[in-house]
């Protein structure tokens, strides 16, 4: 997911396999960069990804995952995290311009949300900070957002919560915040409400989900139009434009979303990929308005595997070329430098982080 950011209002509170790529001008070198790796490199289809890019700080600084492992990337070198437990699991989800990580460590103690700065002895557990469904984010004022172990969103300030996200006065009975996932640099909050309710007089079910924005104005918390089915927003910019997907059933329909800003109506689906019946988008990048994700089949149906996507602008979703022939690729990270954070697979099948330089440079038709 893609950090951006400054303060926040708190109110109240290798060369590609595929297509060639474009010509090289002066300033551009579009390539897929292989990064250093550690641990295990396996694949497996709609799990935990043992490895992968999250997000990009400055100067070359990018974070996420390696062998299971929280880690980060100055160039293509890999740095561990350092955690007291050798058998802690996690990863970096986010990162600040200022090099604040925020991640999530699975170990003996549970499932707890951290921040690391680059050249600490050890990571800072927040408080009450609830990792387990790998969804938080960081601005360059130092905010984290993310579920809180008591239930609703949260904020964290210098290893302190200092704001809970409530549920909409607007929502429903039985509504309850699922996801936190993204903070801009105006302070504006991404999230996710999700209603399930038996009403007791006639034993109807009301279920759904809905997108959730936190004005960084200090405005009350409003719902956003639903997509078709379930509305997993996943990342929003500075001008407000939020991304994301909506999701029917496990491991079946994804379909790209879009919410333009000013926020306020329904999102439409850009689409995906003529090579692929789904897809998801994952991040957008603070201010060039370009988005990355992943095209997917049903596991049922895998006519291919999943490729990484990229749309620039309002242009049509394209394709990320593959790091070897017949290699998955995921997309979840982009920058402002046209820089693209993920995963592919090589030609020995192993799972590598990667970045895309030049990623517009590179992207093609698949039907092209």
């Amino acid at each position: 997911m893609s950090a951006a950011g400054a303060a926040i209002v708190l109110a109240g509170l290798v060369t590609a396999a595929g297509p060639a790529a474009a010509a090289t001008d002066a300033k551009c070198a579009p390539k897929i960069q292989v990064l250093g790796s550690i641990g295990d490199e396996s694949y497996h289809r709609d799990m935990p990804q043992s490895q992968g890019v999250y997000d990009f700080g400055a100067d070359g600084l990018a974070v996420g995952v390696s062998g299971y492992k929280p880690v980060y990337w100055t160039g293509t070198t890999v740095h561990r995290v350092p955690l007291a437990d050798p058998n802690a699991s996690g990863q970096v989800i986010a990162v600040n311009a200022h090099g604040l990580m925020v991640g999530v460590v699975h170990d003996s103690v549970g499932h707890s949300l951290f921040t690391y700065q680059v050249g600490a002895a050890a990571i800072t557990r927040l408080p009450d900070g609830y990792g387990h469904d790998v969804e938080a984010d960081v601005n360059d004022a130092g905010y984290v957002v993310s579920r809180s172990d008591s239930g609703p969103g949260a904020v964290w300030k210098d290893g302190q919560k200092v704001r809970e996200l409530p549920v909409p006065a607007d929502a429903g009975p039985g509504t309850r915040i699922t996801m936190v996932t993204g903070i801009n640099n105006h302070g504006d909050i991404l999230g996710m409400a999700t209603q399930d309710y038996e009403v007791p007089e006639t034993g109807a079910h009301l279920e759904g989900t809905h997108p959730v924005l936190w004005p960084g104005d200090g405005g009350a918390a409003r719902l956003l139009d639903p997509t078709m089915n379930d509305s997993y927003v996943q990342d929003l910019d500075e001008s407000g434009r939020i991304v994301g997907y909506d999701w029917s059933g496990p491991w079946y329909e994804y379909r790209t979303w879009v919410w333009e800003p000013p926020v306020g109506g329904p999102g439409t689906s850009p689409g995906g990929l003529s090579s692929h019946p789904y897809a998801t988008f994952e991040a957008i990048s603070p201010t060039t308005n370009l988005t990355v994700g992943t095209a997917k089949f049903h596991p049922d149906e895998m006519t291919l595997p999943d490729q990484a996507l990229l749309r620039a602008g309002s242009g049509p979703v394209k394709a990320l070329p593959r790091l070897a022939a017949g290699g998955a690729s995921t997309a979840d990270a982009v920058s402002d430098a046209d820089r693209v954070g993920g995963a592919a697979v090589n030609a020995k099948g192993k799972l590598k982080p990667v970045i895309w330089t030049c990623a517009t440079e590179q992207a093609y038709n698949p039907g092209s």
